[in-house]
């Protein structure tokens, strides 16, 4: 078996159908399993989706452990050389499964491959990233010193939303809507699983420092895209209120790599000040105008 894909469902059974539904249209030239598993939903009988898909293999959660448990759940039952963690609220256009599969194997020290993203609308999601750092912050921070770096450096330096996203790249870390692996890795990883220590958000991020910290590459694939609808299993209203969880771990994982001295205290100060303060704007913009400023 090349990859077992594995779907993680929480009360989004029609944007979980469409998602297999793509994966079944477009994955051709590869062999591969569906591995799905529902973290305790109530919005239906889980047993639904095996009515509409018979090949799948189906595990019934009887707790919401959150997304990193669910996905060690449906590891334990994966056979496949890759997995790939495949979010509910994805919609393949193209054989983008395949393409990555061909690029990982090419590339025989890639620890995760991420793929580009765009919204419904066409438009670019920033999914490959740099780690934060104080310099990331402070140039973040004061945006029109990075927008005054010709863009080869601007891009290689920042990442993110500083970068096109138009060609292959090797990165930090990539967004966890598509996340592909070697399964063998996983023996280097306490109790052959993925760190679990978060309910939601930010496990992405911890997993490709803790990935790279094994030496090996985290990489940015252009060459094919996806649609990832993002937040179709969160409500808008909650979005803002989540950010504080998501800063919350992006202070755990810092703190991870870099310990908790004087560096840790100084980027926490930018990061806290900067981020806090953005939040606070977005709440604002939003409440007023029901739009979410990116």
């Amino acid at each position: 078996m090349d990859v077992s894909i594995i779907i993680i469902n929480y009360n989004t059974f029609q944007f979980t159908s469409e998602c297999i539904r793509s994966v079944i249209a477009f994955t051709k030239n590869v062999s591969y399993e569906i591995i799905l598993v529902d973290n305790a939903s109530v919005e239906c009988d889980a047993e639904l989706f095996e009515e509409q898909f018979p090949g799948i293999i189906l595990i019934k959660s009887q707790v919401n452990g959150g997304f990193a448990y669910g996905n060690n759940l449906g590891i334990e039952k994966a056979t496949g050389d890759f997995i790939l963690l495949l979010n509910s609220d994805t919609v393949l256009i193209e054989d983008s499964i395949s393409a990555s599969v061909e690029y990982a194997k090419q590339n025989p020290n890639a620890g995760v491959i991420g793929c580009r993203m765009t919204f419904p609308n066409g438009t670019i999601q920033y999914s490959a990233r740099r780690f934060r750092s104080i310099q990331w912050e402070l140039l973040d921070l004061f945006r029109f010193i990075p927008k005054l770096l010709p863009y080869n450096k601007r891009r290689k330096l920042m990442l993110g939303k500083y970068f096109r996203h138009d060609e292959n790249i090797n990165c930090d870390w990539v967004n966890g809507a598509f996340f592909l692996f070697p399964k063998k890795i996983l023996s280097q990883f306490p109790e052959n699983k993925l760190d679990d220590r978060f309910f939601m958000y930010g496990e992405d991020h911890l997993w490709c420092a803790q990935i790279k910290k094994l030496g090996y590459h985290v990489l940015f694939f252009a060459d094919t895209t996806i649609i990832h609808i993002n937040s179709g299993s969160t409500q808008i209203e909650k979005q803002l209120d989540l950010r504080k969880t998501m800063m919350k771990h992006e202070l755990e994982i810092m703190k991870w790599r870099k310990g908790s001295g004087l560096y840790f205290i100084i980027f926490s100060l930018i990061y806290i000040t900067k981020e806090g303060t953005r939040n606070f704007i977005k709440k604002l913009v939003y409440k007023s105008s029901g739009k979410m400023i990116r």
